[in-house]
């Protein structure tokens, strides 16, 4: 039997060495934070040294001051903004509530955020009040839809605002920070995105309306996202890897001991830490009455919200005909299985039958901290009943080990934040693997099956909106073949979003793909220059690369440099919890 004990993910070093590396990180550290304070000085240096200057010589005028201090504002609000999409909102919105006229580019981050949760706060109102004004039903539900992920948005950022607030002596400009805040943040305009999706999916009259309400809240995500990332730049140009060690093929078998991020609960490290056999739960699902209850969402009804302590569950051998979805207050859950052909959550909801494709799911989670185990996942609804979701995972820190996830159309749906996928089995036609969540897949068996007679299958639909949104699909190491008797045209693809990023790297892929690899989410109209789309030494009769598509955002050969962007270890950002949840995975491109 399995053991939590037996998912290694790295080996020793020597205590010497380690020691060593610490005291370099530290160092590292150091001059990350002196750098990084200095770079942001000189985007603001003019009005700095105008400031200090005018002050100098004008320290008996208070009313000059105020002028010099306001004029420095203004200019430092100015350069900050400049970074940004949309740099007149940026500078009008911070403008006003910067009653402290500072010229501090965290400040003026903090400043930024507040704008973007007073605007959701105000947004997040309007569905009930659009419920109440139409008695179309199917448009209620994908109101539904906006409440739930509008108020996640004003969660998310007040998370952000949260870890802004750091104690005295503490560095703000840390990775795992900065990493956490680019989640959240993309994550906020993921969900706003998705309002909309539902909303035109549904063929609401009042979508335009919507859109054109939430455009200020969008905006002003955008800014703080492009300000945060100015910042998270930086960091990636000076190569520190001071909160996880990146390690090559040789090393990646042995054992390291790692230290728990600070996020890591303790009731998690004694979890990982259990010895033979699979976790005690803390409920036990049986179908047949042989456990502590008969179905999933009873055991879901014994999770305390927002706990820091995991929450176990284990599901017995059986089918649970069931629809299950865990609010973003879930938190630290794991739900295990005696495997994905045996424990199997299973139900039918469809967008033919009238459900948004976001309520579709089987399963759904939102809340941080998911793992799944050993179970199998699927929607019923067929082919012909068109988008009917098998899983839909919002869960930040989430990560899947040895499941199925069986549908049709929008089979898994990595809705949004960090997640990842180990020796997983994903089955499906259109757009089976989609999102904009920042997704690694390993070591998985990715399988397209025959859709209907007049459809073709696209693996992967990816739907990154804003290009400083660190998300993305990154499939490596995976057997990409056909499920069964495979003839439709099938591709790798396609761009679902104006920045769509997905990458193919290190796979196996079967001789049922187009040549062409990829196909634009509009047919004969190529996706636009800022998609970034690409392949990296895959393997297969599929593999081939000389007659795939000519896009400008395609790359047919990527280098190794590029491919690397995509591993666990860069990509999905702050992966330092990975080897706290024992499951195997390979940190670098290895071999």
């Amino acid at each position: 039997m399995d053991t939590i004990k037996s998912f290694k993910g790295y080996g020793k070093v020597d205590p010497a060495e380690e020691q060593a590396f610490r005291r370099k990180t530290r160092k590292r550290l150091i001059i990350l934070i002196v750098s990084v304070v200095l770079l942001l000085a000189v985007i603001i240096g003019a009005v700095a040294g105008t400031l200090i200057h005018k002050n100098n010589n004008n320290n008996n005028n208070n009313n000059n001051n105020d002028v010099s201090s306001s004029t420095a504002a203004a200019q430092s609000i100015k350069a900050v903004c400049s970074q940004t999409l949309h740099p007149e909102s940026c500078y009008t919105s911070i403008s006003e509530i910067n009653k402290s006229n500072s010229t501090d580019p965290e400040e003026l981050l903090k400043l930024s955020l507040q704008v973007v949760l007073k605007s959701l706060s105000d947004l997040s109102s309007l569905p009930e009040s659009l419920k109440q004004a139409t008695s179309n039903e199917t448009v209620k539900l994908a109101l539904t839809v906006c409440e739930t992920v509008l108020n996640d948005a004003v969660e998310y950022l007040q998370d952000s605002i949260s870890s802004m607030d750091v104690k005295s002596g503490e560095k703000l400009l840390t990775v795992p920070r900065i990493d956490d805040l680019k989640t959240w943040l993309s994550t906020a305009i993921t969900n706003q995105d998705t309002c909309l999706d539902a909303l035109k999916e549904m063929n609401a009259t009042f979508a335009p309306e919507v859109e054109f309400q939430m455009r200020n809240s969008t905006e002003y995500a955008s800014n703080s996202l492009a300000i945060v990332s100015k910042i998270s730049g930086i960091l990636s140009r000076l190569n520190l890897p001071f909160h996880r060690k990146m390690l090559s093929a040789e090393t990646e078998t042995q054992e390291i001991e790692y230290r728990y991020p600070e996020w890591v609960n303790p009731g998690v490290r004694r979890l990982m830490q259990a010895g033979e056999g699979k976790p005690t739960p803390n409920v036990t699902v049986a179908g047949d009455g042989t456990g502590d209850v008969k179905t999933i969402k009873e055991a879901m009804g014994m999770v305390k919200k927002k706990s820091k302590d995991v929450f176990v569950i284990y599901v017995k051998t059986g089918v649970y005909m069931e629809n299950v979805v865990l609010d973003k207050s879930f938190w630290n859950v794991m739900i295990y299985g005696d495997g994905k052909e045996q424990s199997i959550v299973s139900g039918n909801l469809n967008f033919i039958d009238g459900t948004p494709t976001f309520s579709t799911a089987t399963f759904a989670v939102a809340g941080r901290g998911f793992v799944a185990m050993d179970m199998g996942f699927q929607n019923t609804a067929g082919a012909a009943k068109h988008q009917a979701v098998a899983f839909r995972s919002g869960s930040d820190f989430s990560v899947f080990y040895r499941c199925s996830f069986d549908a049709f159309q929008d089979t898994l749906y990595p809705h949004s934040n960090r997640q990842f996928y180990r020796d997983c089995d994903v089955t499906g036609t259109i757009d089976f693997i989609f999102g904009n969540a920042a997704v690694v897949f390993q070591n998985c068996k990715i399988m397209p099956r025959q859709p209907l007679s007049n459809q073709f299958v696209t693996i992967t639909a990816q739907g990154k909106k804003d290009p400083n949104q660190n998300t993305g699909i990154s499939i490596q190491k995976c057997d990409i073949s056909a499920f069964d008797k495979l003839t439709a045209p099938t591709y790798l693809g396609r761009p679902w979003k104006e920045y769509s990023t997905t990458v193919i790297m290190q796979s196996t892929i079967g001789p049922f793909l187009n040549p062409v690899g990829w196909i634009s989410w509009v047919q004969g109209v190529d996706p636009p220059a800022s998609i970034f789309y690409g392949e990296y030494m895959n393997t297969g009769p599929g593999a081939g690369v000389d007659k795939r598509v000519n896009w400008t955002g395609y790359k047919p050969s990527l280098t190794s440099s590029d491919a690397g962007r995509f591993t666990v270890g860069s990509f999905i950002e702050g992966a330092m919890w990975l080897p706290q949840t024992k499951v195997t995975f390979d940190s670098s491109l290895g071999s």
